[in-house]
């Protein structure tokens, strides 16, 4: 099979096309001829490494995807030939006391597609079957795509994490960013008044599409935090998601109203920081972080997805051989939505 894949750490250079052997599904696993692949973060700090970061070269990218059922291993029911599904990224064992407990997310062997296993950058992959949902027909498969990760990520934070109510007020700190985009979509949808803070007018536009509230250009309100809180009356917003980590994650604790949740699955722009701890207790704030989602969350998620509730942005599509050009926009911070790749 064709694949987009690296043997060795390091930049978009290391990246290459060829051939590999196409896997074979194992008990409980689904060999899927992948369709559409979609890019994250995640894609770029799995390429660079971190320490401790094991793979087995050569390794391929992508965690989201979908595509089409081609065979199935011994014990697998529910699937014919050429169903169209999309991939839950979310990789647990199904056996340990975290995932018999409905947190599979938590799993005391959790791993992730694209990550720590080979992704979706290829022309097939497998996955164990509770992995994969049913695209209804007539849904576009490319979005079914682009919604699996991010959509999952932020409906377990702001929903399952959160606990995200009707007439809450959120901060999103961050406009066009996949799991962003998210998070202003499925707040809008639960009746959440949203805020944005985006570092440009056409970043903004897309969380205004999304329904936004209360947009706060960074790039000409320095002072943001002053923004959020004199648009919240001054008090402060219920909620405030950040994940972008160390530059801003001081200014989004004094965002918060006292009893406040800041919510983060991520640092995009640095994982260590120092803040005022005074900020914490006395305003009595809440730190929740989160990982991904359970299969139960995924169902529910995407469930709105398919029933049109909910509304993935979409950016460029960069056919396959073209994957190191697609992250590199997403690298450059170029994208609006969420980058797919086409797997012919």
């Amino acid at each position: 099979m064709k694949a987009v894949y690296f043997q060795e750490h390091g930049d978009l250079d290391r990246l290459e096309l060829g051939d590999l052997p196409t896997p074979s599904p194992g008990p409980g696993e689904v060999l899927v001829r992948v369709r559409w692949a979609a890019l994250n973060r995640s894609d770029l700090f799995t390429l660079e490494g971190w320490p401790g970061l094991e793979l087995e070269m050569p390794h391929i990218l992508g965690g989201d995807g979908s595509g089409q059922v081609a065979s199935w291993g011994p014990g697998v029911e529910g699937f014919a030939e050429g169903d169209w599904v999309a991939v839950n990224a979310n990789l647990s064992d199904g056996t340990c006391e975290r995932c018999l407990a409905g947190l599979d997310n938590q799993c005391l062997n959790w791993h992730l597609l694209g990550e720590t296993r080979p992704g979706t950058f290829a022309e097939a992959v497998v996955v164990p079957a509770g992995n994969l949902l049913k695209i209804p027909a007539g849904f576009d498969p490319r979005t079914a795509a682009a919604a699996g990760l991010v959509y999952l990520t932020a409906w377990h934070s702001l929903v399952t994490r959160g606990e995200l109510q009707a007439g809450e007020t959120v901060l999103v700190v961050g406009a066009s960013g996949g799991v962003n985009s998210a998070c202003i979509d499925i707040a809008k949808m639960l009746g959440a008044r949203v805020f944005v803070v985006g570092s440009s007018p056409e970043k903004l536009a897309i969380a205004a599409a999304l329904g936004a509230d209360v947009l706060i250009d960074r790039s000409k309100e320095p002072n943001w935090s002053k923004a959020a809180f004199l648009a919240s009356d001054k008090r402060g917003v219920d909620v405030v998601v950040d994940n972008v980590g160390a530059p801003t994650m001081l200014t989004s604790l004094r965002c918060a109203r006292k009893g406040g949740r800041i919510l983060t699955v991520g640092n995009t722009a640095g994982p260590t920081f120092e803040f005022d701890n005074r900020y914490l207790f006395y305003k009595h704030l809440s730190i929740l972080g989160s990982t991904m989602g359970t299969r139960g969350d995924f169902a529910q998620v995407m469930g709105l997805v398919f029933e049109g509730r909910l509304r993935p942005v979409l950016d460029r599509d960069f056919p396959l051989p073209e994957a190191a050009k697609a992250l590199a926009r997403m690298q450059r911070g170029e994208h609006l939505g969420k980058i797919t790749l086409s797997v012919e």
